[in-house]
């Protein structure tokens, strides 16, 4: 893949794009492409005793420390935690995220992960995607002149997800792990509240989806299909 690329991420929260397909991002910015990380929402019910302002300046700080490990673009935080909705309001938000970004290819989640805002999440952007190139749907930055390519990253564990092309993360793997360890109130929090170790999650799923592909590590993504959305090779690193 000689052309440089730009690349733009959508997790749900502050932390899913480390988990899901942090290896690939970080792989993409190794090859010189542009990447922009775009967390939805603000993070706020990641926390048990904390108030939520300290919660949402905390985790939009951590966001942009594990983005700068890879020199990425770190933005988001427009939805409030545990509330996105696919309306027509949030996909306005969300069209425009993508135009200022103006990626050539985008990752989402996948549209049947566990958590309503990852559900959400991937609705919008498949809407969105197609209404940033209509220069009638009016935001603050300009219009898409191409669609960018959609790929679904793995779900929280891989329940219900079977991977059509695999990205090898072996070389960046403690990258990886890096910028989870960024997130460092997540590791702690998501360990109390629901005995999770975070780093432990992304040893054993890259191993898993390794093994399937011949890798010693590597992530899984399925392309979105459907009408000027389908490439004619291979963007993923």
């Amino acid at each position: 893949m000689s052309e440089k690329l730009t690349v733009m991420a959508v997790g749900p929260h502050p932390d899913d794009l480390e988990v899901l397909c942090g290896g690939t991002l970080a792989l993409y910015s190794k090859l010189g492409h542009k990447v922009f990380m775009y967390y939805a929402t603000d993070g706020t019910k990641g926390g048990l005793s904390k108030p939520e302002e300290v919660i949402k300046v905390e985790r939009a700080e951590e966001a942009r420390k594990s983005a700068d490990i890879i020199n990425a673009v770190s933005f988001g935080g427009d939805f409030k935690d545990g509330e996105v909705v696919a309306d027509l309001e949030s996909r306005l938000i969300v069209i425009d995220a993508i135009r200022r970004c103006r990626p050539d290819v985008m990752i989402a989640p996948h549209p049947n992960d566990y958590h309503t805002d990852h559900v959400n999440v991937s609705k919008l952007v498949f809407e969105a995607i197609y209404h940033a190139a209509i220069p009638h749907t009016v935001t603050k930055h300009p219009v898409l002149k191409v669609l960018p390519i959609l790929y679904y990253m793995d779900t929280a564990t891989g329940i219900g997800f079977v991977p059509e092309q695999y990205v090898d993360i072996t070389e960046v793997i403690e990258v990886k792990k890096d910028m989870m360890r960024a997130h460092a109130s997540q590791l702690e929090f998501v360990k109390k509240h629901h005995g999770v170790d975070f780093i432990d999650l992304i040893e054993v799923s890259g191993r898993f989806r390794g093994y399937q592909c011949g890798a010693r590590y590597a992530e899984g993504f399925v392309l979105s299909q459907g009408w000027n959305r389908v490439p004619t090779k291979r963007l993923l690193p």
